[in-house]
């Protein structure tokens, strides 16, 4: 491993996202053995209010295992979670979408025979009561669902269109505002761009930056550099289930970073 790997902060060392920044997860020390596997190795991980995170690594590093755990997808075995200042145990998906937790993973973003409204509410749907039943409030879903549609300038044809029409960069666009729609403080995208064409790679981009100006931290997850580097603020290197840099965008250029990346898997 080269040296300069380590630049500008110690390997291992959190790097500060600016003083007036509110950090919402911090993970200290993560452990994760699948048999005798050591998946991950006391990694440190944190990111701040209104901040994109490029969390990357080639497969096998330990990136998704990291955030299956902050999904609540896999339990760690060592080390601690803290939410907004607070220590906290994540079991299971739902506990982790109730602290503000929300993961788009690309092979369960969307569902395609249902329209673009109910997949903003997949399992959340809204209902009204019907005598001793609950009936499907489709009509709140539909009007709530365009107000989103353009606050986030998607420009899908109707919510009430059916997932399977919409191109790759829109259905995207359905898994961010779905997330977003539920006040996610922290948004989880799994290779985001993967498949997706050069108009849908941007509108995506579009969509990050977004959903980061209003606040919402971003764990955007890759190996791709070219695309994550022009929408995050930091970088987090994960190798062999160690963390190995974690720099700041301000702190290296696209073309520094991609030496280090690649010196890293040395």
């Amino acid at each position: 491993m080269q040296e300069d790997l380590k630049a500008p902060e110690e390997r291992g060392k959190e790097v500060s996202e600016g003083a007036g920044s509110e950090e919402l997860v911090k993970m200290e020390g993560i452990h994760k053995w699948f048999g005798e596997v050591h998946a991950l190795k006391g990694v440190d991980f944190s990111i701040n209010r209104g901040t994109t995170v490029g969390l990357i690594g080639d497969n096998g590093a330990g990136k998704s295992t990291l955030i299956k755990i902050l999904a609540g997808l896999i339990e760690r075995d060592r080390g601690r979670i803290y939410y907004q200042g607070e220590e906290v145990e994540i079991e299971s998906v739902r506990e982790s979408q109730q602290l503000g937790i929300e993961t788009v993973f690309q092979e369960q973003a969307i569902v395609d025979p249902l329209s673009v409204a109910r997949n903003i509410f997949l399992g959340r749907e809204k209902v009204h009561s019907f005598g001793f039943g609950k009936i499907m409030n489709d009509r709140k879903m539909l009007e709530e669902t365009e107000e989103l549609m353009e606050d986030l300038n998607l420009n899908i044809a109707s919510p009430d269109q059916e997932a399977e029409f919409c191109s790759g960069g829109e259905r995207q666009g359905v898994a961010i505002a779905r997330a977003m729609f539920f006040d996610a403080d922290v948004l989880i995208l799994d290779e985001p761009m993967r498949a997706l064409s050069v108009s849908g790679k941007e509108k995506v981009e579009e969509y990050i930056k977004k959903a980061r100006d209003q606040g919402t931290g971003i764990i955007y997850i890759t190996h791709d550099l070219h695309r994550v580097y022009p929408v995050a603020d930091r970088f987090v290197f994960l190798s062999r289930g160690e963390k190995e840099m974690d720099i700041r965008k301000e702190d290296c250029s696209q073309d520094e970073l991609s030496k280090l990346y690649r010196r890293g898997e040395e």
